[in-house]
């Protein structure tokens, strides 16, 4: 009788599907000036290489993780994994820009099909609350050394002078990573029981993919383009079909189907006020790093790898202060959030009076950005457990699952928004000076999506409420 594995060491082999699936986001954002040379990509182009990953991602997400239940989490965890390593292999490849943003758009859909798995497999082989905790935490661990680990590489690789250009080792790393981690899944865990109950939302997933792609393309693609009669018609389009979707799902609910997404969860006011928060926080976020990576290697010459040594001093700020904001949450509650959002406005205007060229000294450029990952790492942890709060533990899984949904397609809005006013007031111009004024104007924009952030954290209140009288039965 063969000895059964270490029930950490299968945490390690889940926890590559999130490791991987976060790496590819922030790896990325610093390696975007590489990219653009590499595939002699337009603005447009290198706004979708982030976009489109997270598109894939969050119109896909709630779908993955019925997958599982439905095909079985092993079966799926490892196509998915085997699928997102060959969208890596092609996006790897890649020769024009078309090809680039086509591998990321299955890439991020891959993503969301192997994530939940890992999720969903802690919660079976982690019966024990407190090992169960545990285990949540290490993961989560994975996911912040991730985001680390993916903007030192994202700076580092592109670089690197090898046999093919650095940029494009920046997707084939994934490639033994995710082929060691399909083998081992495929040989050390088990089966789960498949309960093939209701069945798939497929016009749920195709309309909000469709509304989500309407409305994200035209705002980056439009803006370079000068707004041709296009766009305007495919954001039209897109506010239409995101109100046939919230029909379609409620008509679904009532009809005692199994909807893409729960219209229930809309009812609770704490919910929907937490949505607001989390819309524009990671509008900014991502965004951010976007601005950021462009102003240091093309604005002012900075290379690559050093941007990439400069981002990590952003993440050790974030690690340190979501440590210490776990503890402290219990005790002042939302005032942490609020806090850490005051820290990231300030750091901003710090980045604005102090991002000047690139004979400032480097010693200015460092403690600026710790600052400004210390307030992240106090907001961004508790986002998750403040909009869900007042949410009843059975439609836990659909909130978090929504709420997940909600992050991505927000970044991917805040590359389109704020990567565009960046780019429009950049216009044709290539001296620093015009970086400088694109980065100040953006930055500006993401100074107003933090305030805001704060206005719907202050109208959080402390202790939870109940559902709205008008909720649907």
């Amino acid at each position: 009788m063969s000895k059964q594995p270490s029930k950490w060491i299968l945490l390690i082999i889940l926890s590559s599907s999130i490791f991987l699936s976060v790496i590819d986001i922030f790896i990325v954002n610093v390696a975007i000036p590489a990219i653009k040379r590499g595939i002699h990509g337009t603005d447009g182009d290198i706004q979708l290489v982030i976009a489109l990953y997270l598109l894939g991602y969050a119109a896909f997400l709630i779908t993955g993780g019925r997958a599982g239940d439905y095909y079985g989490k092993k079966r799926v965890f490892i196509i998915a994994m085997l699928s997102f390593t060959f969208a890596s292999l092609l996006c790897g490849i890649s020769q024009t820009a078309f090809q680039l943003n086509t591998a990321r758009f299955f890439q991020g859909i891959s993503a969301a099909f192997m994530v939940p798995q890992g999720i969903a497999y802690i919660q079976l082989i982690f019966p024990s609350h407190q090992e169960r905790i545990k285990a949540l935490g290490i993961y989560g661990s994975i996911a912040g050394a991730a985001s680390v680990i993916g903007q030192f590489l994202g700076g580092i690789l592109p670089d690197t002078h090898f046999f093919i250009a650095g940029w494009r080792l920046i997707f084939l790393i994934n490639l033994p990573l995710g082929i060691i981690s399909a083998l081992m899944a495929a040989k050390l865990l088990k089966d789960n029981t498949i309960t093939k109950t209701g069945q798939f939302d497929y016009s749920g997933v195709f309309l909000l993919t469709v509304a989500l792609v309407s409305l994200i393309y035209p705002l980056i693609r439009g803006a370079e383009l000068g707004w041709p009669w296009w766009s305007i018609v495919l954001i039209g389009l897109s506010i239409v079909l995101l109100f046939i979707f919230l029909y379609d799902q409620k008509r679904k609910l009532l009809q005692r189907k199994e909807p893409l997404i729960n219209i229930r969860l809309f009812g609770y006011k704490d919910f929907n006020i937490g949505l607001c928060a989390v819309l524009f926080y990671f509008m900014a976020q991502d965004s951010y790093f976007l601005i950021n990576a462009i102003l240091l290697q093309t604005g002012f010459g900075i290379s690559s790898s050093e941007t990439g040594i400069f981002f990590v001093f952003q993440g050790v700020g974030y690690v340190a202060a979501s440590i210490l904001a776990i503890r402290l949450i219990p005790v002042y509650g939302k005032k942490v959030l609020q806090g850490g959002v005051l820290i990231m406005v300030t750091a901003l205007i710090l980045h604005i009076l102090f991002f000047k060229s690139a004979a400032v000294s480097r010693m200015i450029f460092l403690p600026i950005l710790f600052i400004y990952g210390t307030g992240c790492g106090a907001v961004l942890p508790s986002l998750l457990t403040m909009a869900l709060k007042s949410i009843p533990a059975k439609f836990a899984g659909a909130a978090s699952g929504t709420f997940s949904t909600f992050q991505q397609t927000a970044i991917a809005l805040g590359i389109g928004i704020v990567g565009g006013v960046f780019f429009a007031t950049l216009g044709k111009a290539e001296t620093p000076q015009a970086y400088l004024s694109a980065y100040q104007t953006a930055t500006i924009l993401n100074v107003i999506l933090l305030v805001l952030v704060s206005f719907f954290l202050f109208l959080l209140p402390e202790k939870t409420t109940t559902l709205r009288n008008n909720q649907l039965d």
